[in-house]
């Protein structure tokens, strides 16, 4: 039991590092979209993570956001609105920040408003 709520305390606050991150990158105009994408991207997979360990629930190694917060829909747990389409986070996880794939265009601000959305629904379940 301590395991799963350690675990789960632990990704959160590498969660809200991640937030912390984006937040202060994204008026930086010499900081990519990718660079900023990618600590949101991992902000909200780190914050869905420790909602499902959290839960006892168990969840792959995957930077895909749409699994793992349909993961959380299908334990039972309630995903804020807010994270509807979050997953749209999910290409920065390795294909944008490794060169993977173009950068293409990240809206800074829906990325830090699904960054802190995850974070704070996470950190709801904690109390």
């Amino acid at each position: 039991m301590a395991d799963r709520v350690d675990l789960a305390h632990e990704l959160l606050e590498r969660a809200e590092d991640d937030e912390r991150a984006a937040r202060a990158l994204a008026p930086v105009g010499e900081v990519s979209n990718a660079i900023v994408g990618f600590h949101a991207q991992q902000a909200v997979e780190k914050a869905s993570k420790a909602v499902l360990a959290m839960h006892g629930a168990e969840f792959p190694f995957t930077h895909n956001l749409a699994l793992l917060l349909q993961l959380c829909a299908d334990a039972g747990i309630d995903v804020p609105a807010e994270l509807d389409e979050a997953d749209l986070l999910t290409p920065c996880a390795v294909q944008i920040r490794y060169g993977t794939a173009m950068a293409g265009h990240v809206d800074r601000e829906a990325a830090l408003v699904w960054a802190s959305a995850a974070t704070r629904w996470a950190r709801s379940l904690f109390v």
